[in-house]
């Protein structure tokens, strides 16, 4: 296995999944997952950490997770949440899925990590329901030029660290440029200096327009 694949395919699934477990993570998928049911798609499923958070009406989640890994280490969440939870792709930009036949697309913290980001914007938009909604949390494109600098500096090394995570996205934005109807909910620094450019996280709620 090549150094690149290995990194990406053995080691980033559970840096993932070590720094997204804690109680400030926790906070942020409730808030997210809150008030959902019926079928949701989840883009970038990971090890399942947002699986105790989704209410009871919430009938089955279907998976959207590119390592295998991350997929084996999601089991016992799988086995504890008791629903239907099925891996349907790979590839966010790819859903095998009829159009309008889910009721939310929930991403935590995968956008900005998605290579074809629009399209994937795309596909979420077509394969929810009327009334249906996209959930997001993730850390994005930071309101403070200083901070914004660091963002563009940093980014080329921090993309090939991090699997291609992209600090400098405006996600709002490209979620509205995608024809949706953006609610922000909260957007906030969640790190002080030095590390600011990772930590501007906006969380909301979009509706297709």
């Amino acid at each position: 296995m090549a150094p690149g694949r290995w990194w990406e395919d053995q080691v980033l699934p559970r840096l993932v999944d070590l720094t997204l477990d804690d109680d400030g993570a926790g906070r942020y998928r409730t808030t997210a997952t809150a008030g959902l049911h019926g079928d949701v798609v989840e883009l970038g499923f990971a090890s399942g950490r947002n699986l105790p958070h989704y209410p009871t009406e919430v009938e089955r989640v279907l998976a959207v997770e590119p390592a295998d890994l991350a997929w084996e280490r999601a089991r016992e969440r799988v086995r504890a949440f008791g629903r239907p939870v099925e891996r349907v792709s790979r590839d966010a930009a790819d859903l095998p899925l009829p159009d309008g036949t889910v009721d939310a697309v929930v991403t935590t913290w995968t956008l900005c990590t998605v290579p074809e980001v629009e399209a994937a914007l795309s596909e979420a938009r077509r394969v929810l329901r009327p009334g249906g909604e996209l959930r997001f949390v993730e850390h994005a494109l930071a309101p403070d030029e200083g901070v914004r600098r660091t963002q563009r500096r940093v980014q080329p090394l921090w993309g090939a660290f991090a699997g291609g995570c992209h600090l400098e996205r405006d996600l709002p934005a490209l979620v509205a440029d995608a024809g949706f109807e953006v609610e922000i909910a909260g957007a906030r620094y969640v790190t002080g200096w030095p590390f600011r450019a990772w930590g501007w996280f906006v969380h909301g709620t979009a509706r297709p327009a």
